[in-house]
């Protein structure tokens, strides 16, 4: 079994999808998709494609990190001190345990994320 796993960027197979929790809504109706392209450690970590439409959201990441890299699109980021950051394809970040904030996608995103939870 290899140790190394490419990353598909638009993957061939259906995506699951999902719609904002209304409680983590602000605005708009996004929807999203997720292509899970592996799993280690019990689930701990996964990684994969993530894709949403603009709209706004409460981000909460409680105690995950998560490194993104976005392949297409355009979202901000605003901190709950105001400090708002906007990413764009070919931008990469981490959100670190305990990110709570607001994500708003300005058009439409897919990115590549890894994830990593207690």
């Amino acid at each position: 079994m290899s140790l190394l796993k490419t990353i598909d960027p638009k993957p061939a197979f259906d995506p699951k999808h999902s719609k904002a929790m209304p409680d983590r809504l602000i605005s708009g109706d996004p929807s999203f998709k997720t292509w899970a392209q592996d799993s280690a450690r019990d689930g701990i970590i996964n990684t994969g494609v993530w894709e949403a439409t603009p709209g706004e959201t409460r981000s909460i990441k409680g105690e995950t990190f998560e490194f993104c890299h976005i392949l297409q699109g355009v979202i901000e980021l605003t901190e709950e001190d105001g400090t708002a950051i906007t990413y764009r394809a070919g931008d990469s970040f981490v959100m670190k345990p305990g990110f709570r904030g607001v994500w708003r996608t300005i058009e439409t995103v897919r990115k590549i994320y890894v994830t990593v939870s207690p």
